[in-house]
């Protein structure tokens, strides 16, 4: 059973995250005190590899009952198991959380103690200045710096979102009557649900692929025109607002649109809406109330049985007639504006998001001895820190530019031929004409001397090579190593000739089979049986590749 750290004297200027301190620090996991939150903050995976960085984990009891994980798999881990929550927050130099903490929680916390986890400062002003009280450090996981490449382990926005968007598409399945995909039954054929998914963020394209994988027909819209082509990737059909404006914004985040972009983006759903028997909103923006969308009238347009899910639905929701937290039945339509998406998948998100919170750790103990340091020089953990020992630090200063990489030599001129004309012209119509000339005579003279079966045999050679070059040319590049592996089995074809090598009818009549040729044609037959089935399984692996 490991300990606590020793209490701090009072008057010591030592405080929990200061390296300074003797002994490893202790991460706390309390249980979530948000209405209806299944989440955890660790899993006893995660806590084994908190142990390995040195610190000693206390969960409390229950914690992550509602996700599958229990006490005794936490123990097993290696963690401590505290009776309630007043014990977590005094005895912990660190703490995990996924939702943000309540005042309640806050009264709870150690003084100078650490904690992180999802705080929302724009959201929760009042809350931000309470834990700057205690002296805190905090570090919002939702203030991450999303553009550093780096920063992606530790991500949980995005981890959350893929979450939200796969149960989204769950959760309209439930909701709706018929079949995703189209079956022809013998009582009558069904045709497939058309889903139409407003913004094409992580939880869009998680959304996209769970829709397209259950059989549907889906369409996605975003004002960022680059996702076109990841939505086409995950079997959608990107549908484009008949208005010119980029959409992309800072941080991997949409823009708020000029006007005349949102009247024609409306023009554009109202069409959408009539026509889709589910339509999933993902859009917001940090910091601002969640734009509308579908309005009343689009709502009314639906056909019945349809569904709304309003992934929005905390911020206030998408759709003018959603109500966060509940489902609804408007005009025939089922607007789901559930607030708690991943948390309906509690062991799924809970993993994800106690790994993202693993590679905080790691970024702030990369010493491996328990104790955690916020360098403020690391960008990514400068982003992350909204308060530092009692000092409000959010909004984080906006990141360095990279440093502009090294301009290429210019290239060498290409030296022109001598006929005046660079690599790249065209041959002038005489030499076209020579070349014709030179091509028609060496025909004209193999068809004048040459054996006839071998004039028959060359002709089909000439075809073939005309032919697969260009099969292959018209082909899609990506599909060019399959196409290439096959056509390299077919061309095995060589293994018959060995075959008959192997004993010539000549040789067989007079009973005397040349050895030497015999053998080289077993050879011949080894190596085309490894290449034609070669060939094939290559192809077979690319082309999985290629497949939902």
């Amino acid at each position: 059973m490991q300990t606590s750290p020793t209490p701090q004297a009072p008057g010591s200027d030592a405080q929990p995250g200061d390296p300074q301190r003797s002994g490893a620090q202790r991460i706390g996991v309390p249980r979530e005190t948000f209405p209806g939150e299944k989440r955890v903050a660790t899993v006893p995976e995660v806590v084994e590899k908190l142990v390995k960085l040195g610190f000693s984990v206390t969960v409390e009891a229950g914690a992550g009952d509602a996700a599958n994980f229990g006490d005794d798999a936490y123990r097993a881990a290696g963690a401590e198991i505290a009776p309630d929550a007043a014990s977590v927050w005094a005895t912990s130099d660190i703490v995990f959380k996924a939702r943000p903490p309540s005042p309640e929680e806050v009264a709870l916390m150690r003084e100078g103690g650490i904690l992180i986890g999802f705080i929302w400062p724009a959201q929760n002003p009042e809350l931000m200045q309470q834990m700057a009280a205690k002296k805190a450090t905090v570090l919002a996981i939702d203030c991450l710096p999303r553009t550093l490449s780096r920063a992606q382990k530790m991500d949980a926005l995005t981890s959350m979102a893929g979450v939200s968007g796969y149960r989204a598409v769950i959760e309209a399945a439930n909701a709706f009557g018929r079949y995703f995909n189209g079956q022809i039954t013998a009582a009558g054929k069904v045709p497939p649900a058309k889903v139409f998914i407003a913004g094409a963020g992580v939880a869009g394209l998680a959304a996209i692929g769970t829709a397209a994988g259950l059989g549907a027909i889906v369409r996605a819209n975003d004002t960022r025109a680059e996702v076109a082509d990841q939505v086409k990737s995950l079997g959608g059909e990107f549908v484009k607002v008949d208005y010119e404006e980029e959409g992309s914004g800072g941080g991997g985040y949409a823009k708020v649109m000029s006007e005349g972009f949102q009247a024609a983006q409306r023009a554009m759903y109202a069409q959408q809406a009539k026509d889709a028997d589910i339509i999933i909103t993902t859009a917001l923006i940090p910091g601002k109330p969640a734009p509308k969308l579908i309005t009343a009238d689009m709502v009314q347009s639906m056909k019945p049985g349809s569904v709304i899910v309003d992934m929005a639905g905390e911020q206030g929701g998408n759709c003018e007639l959603t109500v966060p937290g509940e489902a609804v039945v408007r005009h025939g339509v089922t607007i789901i504006g559930y607030t708690d998406l991943a948390s309906r998948l509690a062991k799924q998100s809970s993993t994800l998001y106690a790994t993202n919170l693993l590679r905080v750790a790691e970024e702030l103990c990369k010493a491996k001895d328990g104790v955690a340091v916020v360098n403020m020089d690391d960008d990514a953990l400068r982003g992350l820190t909204v308060i530092k020992d009692g000092a409000v630090t959010w909004p984080a200063p906006p990141l360095k530019p990279a440093a502009a990489p090294a301009p290429r030599p210019a290239a060498a001129p290409v030296a022109e031929k001598k006929n005046g004309h660079g690599s790249g012209a065209p041959l002038p119509a005489r030499t076209v004409a020579i070349l014709f000339a030179a091509a028609a005579v060496a025909f004209w003279f193999i068809g004048a001397y040459a054996p006839a079966a071998f004039l028959g045999h060359f002709t089909v050679f000439v075809l073939a090579c005309f032919i697969g070059y260009m099969v292959v040319w018209n082909v899609t590049p990506a599909l060019h190593t399959p196409l290439m592996s096959v056509t390299n089995a077919i061309s095995s074809i060589i293994a018959i000739g060995a075959l008959v090598q192997i004993a010539p009818p000549e040789a067989a009549a007079a009973g005397r089979p040349d050895d030497l040729i015999r053998w080289l044609a077993v050879a011949a037959i080894v190596l085309t049986g490894v290449n034609m089935f070669g060939g094939f399984a290559v192809t077979r692996r690319m082309l999985a590749m290629f497949r939902k």
